[in-house]
């Protein structure tokens, strides 16, 4: 019989396995090989706060929180809902997402740059019409901005609601132009390089948003129907429930998410919960990309 502790670090792997699998895809561990494994050169290293803040789990609430807070442009929803798929093959697109994060924050330079130009010729072919009736184009540098300034001031807040060592005031600055590295590759103009300015970036672009029917759909969707089995949706809840905690109030209240007055703390408890859980099914799969890095560099060396 297995000692306690050894089907312990057995189930662990197993549901970390089984979540890498569910946000990356089934080929999980050889994109892993190549991202973590290839050697040359790097924009950042594990000392860099954008390669602390993008392989913690805050991350899980923290991408909730970016998709919700992205819905609110109505033109970059529009692109969402008329060419993502996220309905009919929402794993699919989560599990791009994902790919093309860890490839360009702890991937090689040539790696991240084949990447950034596949995106852009994806966005140069995305265009239509929003809610409003308004022409909008993936490609455009406004747009590009807003859907970058939604995402960093999401992961950063997540990661220093939800982790245990959450960055100093210096180290934040330095993620938000670390993370705008990525952002201006995609063409994005506007891009600020502090938390200030990550602040007031956000509060810039409030006159454009709006919860839309697809914002408000997409929101359902997220929060109410996700695509899990039912025995998985209590975990999501706990992820989902604190990706909702850390938008800002003005946000909640513009999509009609009911997290108001005593509701925030409870909420942010119950994220902090589920971030915990999923940090703890990660860690053996961190574990083996230790291991695959290690080889790399003495390979290399």
């Amino acid at each position: 019989m297995r000692p306690l502790t050894d089907l312990a670090r057995l189930s662990q792997r197993r549901l970390g396995a089984a979540l890498r699998s569910r946000v990356a895809g089934d080929d999980a561990a050889d994109r892993a090989r190549v991202i973590w494994g290839r050697p040359g050169e790097r924009w950042f290293t594990p000392a860099d706060p954008v390669w602390r803040v993008h392989a913690d789990a805050a991350m899980f609430p923290g991408g909730v929180a970016a998709l919700l807070l992205q819905s609110l442009h109505p033109s970059a929803m529009a692109g969402v809902a008329g060419h993502s798929g996220y309905r009919g093959d929402p794993w699919g697109r989560l599990q791009r997402t994902s790919h093309f994060l860890a490839t360009t924050t702890f991937g090689t330079v040539a790696d991240a740059e084949v990447a950034i130009a596949r995106v852009r010729a994806i966005h140069e072919r995305v265009r239509g019409t929003d809610a409003q009736g308004r022409a909008y184009r993936a490609s455009d540098p406004r747009l590009l901005s807003w859907v970058h300034v939604a995402e960093a001031y999401s992961f950063l807040t997540a990661h220093q609601r939800y982790s245990p060592e959450p960055l100093t005031a210096a180290e934040a600055d330095t993620y938000v132009e670390q993370a705008a590295v990525v952002a201006r590759r995609l063409g994005a103009t506007e891009v600020p390089t502090t938390v200030a300015g990550l602040d007031a970036a956000l509060t810039a672009f409030r006159p454009e948003l709006e919860a839309t029917d697809a914002a408000r759909d997409a929101a359902r969707f997220l929060l109410l129907d996700p695509p899990l089995p039912w025995a998985a949706r209590p975990g999501y809840g706990l992820i989902a429930t604190g990706g909702v905690a850390v938008l800002p109030a003005w946000a909640r209240r513009t999509l009609d998410l009911p997290l108001a007055g005593p509701l925030g703390p409870v909420a942010g408890g119950i994220g902090r919960l589920g971030t915990g859980a999923v940090r703890w099914a990660m860690a053996g799969v961190a574990e083996e990309r230790q291991l695959v890095a290690e080889g790399s560099s003495a390979t290399g060396s």
